[in-house]
Parts: C-alpha cells; sequence; structure tokens
C-alpha cells in the first residue's frame, strides 16, 4: 500500500466519522426548530404523583428544592413530596421534615448512590395503599416551574411512559464555569431532545425532571445503580421498545457550582462514568438498530459513542487547521481535503448557533461562547489529573442562585 493510498483511507474514515456526528448534531438543530410544545386544555384525570427527592448531605439545598415544590400548580391532594435522606450524615433528614416533606431515611455503607436510593425508594411506594400512578424524581439542588406536574399529567395521558422535562442550569453570570455549564445543558439536554422529538426518537434521560409511569416499573425494573444511572436506564428503555417522552413545556433548573474547582468530581463522574455504560451498551444497541431495524437504537448508539462536543470539536479544529497549513505553502493531497473538513467545521457550528436560536437563548449564552477555549482547556487538565470515579460524590457549592420563576417553556 502506498503512502498516497493510506492518506486517502485516514481522510475518508476521519471524515466519515466527523461528518456523521457533527453532520446528525446539526441536522437535531435545524430540526429542533420546528419543535413545537405541547397545547390544549388539562386532561378531566389528575393522576397522583410522588415527587422523590434523592438526597445526600443537601442540608444547605434542600429547603429551596422543597419550596419550590410546594409552590406546584397542582392538587395538593394528588401530589406527595418524599425526601429519600440516603446515608446522610447532617440535618438532610430534619430540616426536610420541618418543611412538611415526608422522609424516607436510608442507610447501606454497601449498596450506596442515586441508583440504589431509587429502587429501594421505588420498591417502598409501589407496595403502599393507595397506590401512586407516577413517580418523578428531582434532585435536591434543583426548582420547578410551577406547572410542572400538569405537564407530566399531560402527557401520561397521551399515552407516555417515560417523560424527561427540560433540564436547565440557573443562570450565574458571575462565574463561567456556570454560565458554560448552562450553555452545554441548553444543546445537550433541551436543543437536541427538541430535534430527537420531531424524529420521534427517546429524548433519553437527565436524572433530574424524570417522570415514570409507575406500572413501567413492572415491565423495565429499575436496574440501574451505576454513577450515571439515568443513561443506563434509558438506554435500557430503548432496548426495551420505549421511548422516552421529551416535555420542553416544564423545566427543572439546577444550581451548579460555581467555581471551576467544584465542579471537577461532578464533570468527572458525568464523563467518566459514560465509559462503563458506553462499553456494556454500544453493541446492543447498534445489533439492535440493524436487526430490527430501529432507528431509535442507532440514534441512541450515536448519542452514546459521540465524545464530549467540545472535544469534538476541539479535534476537528486542529486536523481543519493542520490541512490548511499545506493548502497554503504546499497544495497537494492533504490539502485537497481541506473542503470537506471545512464543511465539519460548518455542520459542528451550525449545531451550537442553531441549536441557541431555537432554544430563544438570552444573551448570557451567547457570551458563555467566549469562554469556550478556557473551558476546553480546563476540561482536559480535569480528564488528565483526575480518577474515575466509582461511586457517587457530592458535588461542593457555594450558594444558591434563583432562577427564573414564570413557566417560559409553556409560554413558547
Amino acid at each position: 500500500m502506498t503512502l498516497d493510498v493510506l492518506i486517502v483511507i485516514v481522510e475518508f474514515a476521519g471524515l466519515a466519522a466527523a461528518g456523521l456526528v457533527t453532520g446528525y448534531l446539526a441536522l437535531l438543530s435545524l430540526l429542533a426548530l420546528f419543535a413545537r410544545t405541547m397545547t390544549g386544555a388539562d386532561p378531566e384525570r389528575t393522576r397522583r404523583f410522588v415527587v422523590l427527592i434523592p438526597a445526600h448531605n443537601e442540608e444547605g439545598s434542600i429547603g429551596g428544592t422543597l419550596k419550590s415544590l410546594s409552590a406546584m400548580d397542582y392538587p395538593p391532594g394528588k401530589r406527595d413530596i418524599v425526601v429519600v435522606a440516603d446515608n446522610c450524615t447532617d440535618e438532610t433528614a430534619n430540616v426536610a421534615r420541618s418543611l412538611g416533606a415526608r422522609v424516607l431515611e436510608r442507610t447501606d455503607d454497601r449498596n450506596r448512590g442515586k441508583g440504589h436510593a431509587l429502587r429501594w425508594a421505588f420498591d417502598a411506594l409501589m407496595d403502599e395503599k393507595p397506590g401512586f400512578d407516577a413517580f418523578v424524581v428531582i434532585d435536591a439542588d434543583s426548582v420547578v416551574t410551577p406547572n410542572f406536574l400538569h405537564v407530566m399529567n399531560r402527557h401520561l395521558e397521551r399515552g407516555a411512559t417515560a417523560i424527561q422535562s427540560a433540564d436547565l442550569v440557573v443562570e450565574n453570570s458571575r462565574s463561567w464555569s456556570t454560565e458554560i455549564t448552562r450553555l452545554g445543558f441548553t444543546l445537550y439536554n433541551h436543543v437536541r431532545p427538541l430535534g430527537r422529538k420531531i424524529l420521534g426518537f427517546s429524548a433519553g434521560l437527565r436524572g433530574n425532571g424524570m417522570c415514570f409511569d409507575a406500572r413501567l416499573f413492572t415491565r423495565v425494573p429499575w436496574n440501574a445503580y451505576g454513577v450515571t444511572e439515568d443513561l443506563q436506564y434509558g438506554l435500557t428503555l430503548v432496548l426495551s421498545g420505549e421511548t422516552v417522552q421529551y416535555a420542553p413545556e416544564a423545566t427543572v433548573y439546577a444550581t451548579m457550582p460555581a467555581l471551576a474547582r467544584n465542579a471537577v468530581s461532578q464533570r468527572t463522574r458525568w464523563e467518566r462514568g459514560r465509559g462503563p455504560v458506553r462499553e456494556r451498551f454500544s453493541g446492543r444497541l447498534l445489533r439492535q438498530g440493524f436487526t430490527r431495524p430501529s432507528p431509535a437504537a442507532l440514534d441512541a448508539w450515536l448519542d452514546l459513542v459521540t465524545p464530549p462536543f467540545v472535544h469534538l470539536m476541539a479535534v476537528v479544529l486542529f486536523v481543519t487547521a493542520a490541512h490548511a497549513l499545506p493548502a497554503i505553502f504546499s497544495p497537494g493531497l492533504v490539502s485537497a481535503f481541506l473542503p470537506p473538513w471545512l464543511a465539519v467545521c460548518a455542520f459542528g457550528i451550525t449545531h451550537v448557533l442553531v441549536g441557541l436560536i431555537a432554544a430563544r437563548a438570552d444573551a448570557g449564552l451567547y457570551r458563555a461562547l467566549l469562554y469556550v477555549p478556557l473551558y476546553a482547556g480546563w476540561k482536559v487538565l480535569t480528564y488528565v489529573v483526575s480518577k474515575p470515579p466509582e461511586e457517587w460524590i457530592r458535588t461542593t457549592r457555594e450558594e444558591r442562585v434563583s432562577p427564573p420563576v414564570a413557566s417560559e417553556r409553556e409560554e413558547q
């Protein structure tokens, strides 16, 4: 094999991989422009919800979350708010009780983490009489829009069995780390699910703002216990033929660490935690995608194997620059591939800019684009020096910032 032939093979392979991913992301952003929120009157039936808040040493943030949930405009008799105080060593349970929440205390040194706490709570609550129609999971550092349960009720009445709300971040213009995370959440947790909603694919689960028809757990039991338990259960649902419906009409806002150093454990958990799930599910999704065939499984597979967007674009930009130099100084075989690499760059830029338009982004999210180079360098350093997490570790937070109160998603 000659050198020229090898170069052509490598170029086509790289373009195929990068072009497939960035092109698909650009397509999702374009489709998101045409997504519409659910309209119409509330159904006559109001289901009975239990809102679960898994909490590990969250005495400082649980109060704001409970006040937000108490302010939901849903019949009080049709909702129960339950805090799962999981292996807590602080006053989380007492604070929750003082604010009127029901508290389930769990102590288990062997089976630690959010996934185990949720399964334990699901099992306990499903045996109660009268039973609950649906479960909602909200993180202990979050607040929800007042319409949250009304939106979940509508989707359930229209046949949904698993629902994911918009999962966004509280704005904090004083913190570059928070704002770049808010940008990432907007694209990953809102824009891409909007595009998938048009295609009829599963939105995936984000761990916060999830809702499940109680009957779903009899068909697909919750057996997700890793550090990315939401991702694992969402993929299990896809393999079981279930679809997670996206509900952009309701939003949960999470508070992120203002200082970058306090976000290290969180980002490490998110990204390193995907590795074991990727090894376990990628082959199964790919097989199901081609054997059924199942476009939804192929979509889930592509999402699972796609690297973090900032890493992907850093590689694409580096490769494009490496092709631009020969094109300027010594045109030849390598420089001939510059135009398609520029197209790949354009796909990535389209995903971001069109996605922000589809999300009706505020000015702060556009300003956050200026932090991308700093964020990319910080992530690389964090990824190199950090160790893969073996279990869930609480993220340090410095302050609580008030999110928007109005249900903007419903008004759109």
